[in-house]
């Protein structure tokens, strides 16, 4: 028996994780697979009520469980950056969910590029550090001096800034930060997952022709893993990347990336397999709670109206079952979402006619379909 957090948050996240439970009841039924799920109220309904985010009661309890499956969050109501920042990074950031899994797969046919090959790419993406650690504030010539906090499992870090402008004008700025250990424990997964999965190399992914200190020092960390290993190792700037992703995207398999440009060119990959709608992600710590979900925001603009494509949170599902001991059973939902693309049960987006529910049902019909 399994213990899930199951974490709908706001707009059509309540919808797909509807589905995907749903999805996980039917493989139960046709597997060993066991699992008692408790359901979390995070999100945006409950901060306008409470003004609580992500509370120390729900990380106590969120701590004790196998994973967490989330949903989105995000809503027009909360000033954007409140929900993210408070509830989904600070729980990336408080259970160390340091590697973010984003598979890139060509599900034809829908694929948009005009050459039909297939693909399979494995973004791993750092999720604690770089650009996305709330390091940032703003100064003028009546304030002077800025302070910034950081915590993160492996440290607590404080920078006093002192300034001095030639204007009174406003100033913002976001520091990005690497850790030697953050970096060495990132490319010691990249290597790991590379060799497991049969590649030879791993593809790391920055900007240190701009920014030679942060992406420099991350540099000479993977080069020395790559002769740990004994494997290769490919440099490619972000700009490159995205480019070739269009260009050739069969040519690459683990992907190493930052944060910040792990989360854009992820978005453009979901493009190159169908849609924000097709693409699920893990955010994986190998030692504690790992936390999966669909790419895709909130979308309160169809939130309610059974418009969402529920195949991202089925394939969240998918690698949460792997990632829990269970590869088998997780194989059962991708080829049900197989069967799906094959047979037109999809939803608008992908061309379909089925709202999001029926997507689902199609699924659990392909499942319970397999008990023998």
């Amino acid at each position: 028996m399994k213990h899930l957090a199951i974490v709908p948050g706001d707009g059509i996240g309540k919808e797909v994780i509807d589905v995907g439970l749903k999805v996980l009841d039917a493989v139960s039924e046709v597997s060993s697979f066991d699992y008692d799920g408790e359901l979390f109220d995070i999100g945006s309904d409950r901060y306008l009520s409470t003004g609580e985010l992500l509370t120390q009661e729900d990380i106590d309890s969120l701590r004790k469980k196998d994973a967490i499956y989330f949903g989105a969050i995000g809503d027009p109501r909360v000033k954007p950056g409140i929900l993210e920042q408070g509830v989904l990074l600070k729980m990336r950031a408080v259970f160390d969910q340091y590697i973010n899994l984003r598979p890139v797969t060509s599900w034809f046919p829908f694929v948009p590029l005009k050459r039909e090959v297939p693909f399979d790419i494995h973004f791993l993406r750092e999720n604690t550090e770089d650009f996305y650690m709330g390091a940032g504030g703003t100064f003028n010539g009546s304030k002077k001096d800025a302070h910034v906090k950081v915590k993160r499992e492996m440290y607590e870090l404080e920078m006093e800034l002192r300034t001095k402008s030639s204007n009174n004008d406003d100033f913002a700025f976001e520091i990005g930060l690497l850790s030697r250990k953050g970096i060495t424990r990132f490319a010691e997964y990249a290597f790991n997952y590379a060799k497991a999965k049969g590649h030879k190399k791993v593809t790391l992914v920055d900007k240190a022709n701009v920014c030679t200190h942060i992406y420099g020092m991350q540099r000479e960390i993977f080069e020395a893993k790559a002769k740990e290993h004994g494997m290769g190792l490919d440099y490619m700037f972000v700009d490159a990347m995205a480019m070739a992703m269009i260009v050739r995207p069969e040519t690459f398999g683990t992907v190493a990336v930052p944060n910040l440009f792990g989360d854009i060119l992820t978005d453009l990959g979901s493009q190159l397999q169908g849609g924000l709608g097709m693409g699920g992600s893990g955010n994986i710590n190998p030692k504690g709670v790992s936390m999966f979900e669909p790419i895709h925001g909130s979308a309160p603009d169809i939130a309610g109206q059974k418009k969402a494509n529920p195949v991202a949170a089925i394939l969240a599902g998918e690698m949460m079952l792997k990632n829990i001991g269970y590869p088998k059973e997780g194989e059962m939902l991708r080829k049900a979402v197989r069967y799906c693309l094959d047979n037109q049960l999809t939803t608008a987006d992908l061309g379909g006619k089925l709202n999001t529910d029926a997507v689902g049902e199609a699924v659990c019909k392909f499942i319970l379909g397999q008990k023998k």
